[in-house]
């Protein structure tokens, strides 16, 4: 998937992704997308990884100042960049739940209470704390991020566990819970906006390319330090109470 053949492949699907429009002054505002998932603690948040955000912050940058079209990537707020472990439901799905079950978010968090709490008393893989590092450019049909790769086969799994856990959770099933999307590790940095019919594509593909050259002998690395259930309005903030559940993997880590 960070291959120059992959970049010039994906790029011929990218599309404007509706999750910001242009507002009556042409500026693009994230659109209304409510939901819930599983993610680590936003930038803002994770004072673990600060230097590994702070690069890729930076190279987020180096994505807004490739010379393409203006308006070609709308930037991810830097303080919400984060992992996402698990999607669990949005948009339309997410609304029909609420409207269908006044009790729904109240379940829903109750659910993952008893699930981290489950997870909890299992003895995770390894002796070392979850690491995973970028690999490289990720091009999506409607965004573009990094890909994340585990430290090790431990890593891995315990994310792979925890991911089983949610998904087959009889509860969260009855809740309308389900696995959408093969795993494919990694962090949004933008949306793609506006594309001209006349887009030079395998332009993009080369500059995506050149880029990705620049970062590989760089790359930062990650610790996972804890996952926790979020609601967003938008992909603009992503958010949750004090009480709120959440999975603290460093306090969870033992001798195999």
């Amino acid at each position: 998937m960070t291959l120059p053949e992959a970049y010039k492949s994906q790029v011929q699907h990218i599309q404007e992704s509706f999750k910001f429009k242009p507002n009556s002054e042409g500026v693009r505002q994230a659109s209304p997308f409510p939901g819930y998932t599983v993610i680590t603690p936003p930038y803002e948040e994770d004072a673990a990884n600060s230097a590994f955000y702070d690069a890729l912050i930076q190279y987020q940058q180096q994505l807004l100042e490739l010379p393409s079209h203006e308006g070609l990537i709308v930037p991810v707020p830097t303080n919400s960049l984060h992992f996402t472990l698990a999607d669990l439901i949005w948009d339309s799905a997410y609304r029909d739940a609420c409207e269908s079950n006044p009790n729904f978010e109240e379940d829903l968090r109750s659910c993952f209470t008893e699930i981290f709490q489950s997870h909890d008393k299992l003895l995770y893989l390894g002796n070392s704390s979850i690491r995973w590092q970028m690999l490289g450019l990720l091009v999506m049909p409607r965004a573009i991020g990094v890909c994340l790769v585990p430290q090790n086969e431990v890593c891995y799994a315990n994310i792979i566990n925890l991911r089983r856990a949610i998904y087959q959770n009889p509860k969260l099933v009855g809740l309308g819970i389900e696995q959408h999307y093969h795993f494919t590790a990694h962090i949004t940095l933008g949306y793609f906006g506006e594309i001209p019919s006349d887009f030079d594509r395998e332009g993009l593909a080369l500059m995506f390319s050149n880029l990705n050259q620049q970062w590989l002998p760089n790359s930062p690395e990650m610790i996972v330090t804890s996952a926790q259930l979020r609601k967003f309005d938008d992909m603009n903030r992503f958010y949750r109470e004090p009480d709120w559940p959440t999975l603290d993997f460093d306090s969870q880590i033992v001798e195999f």
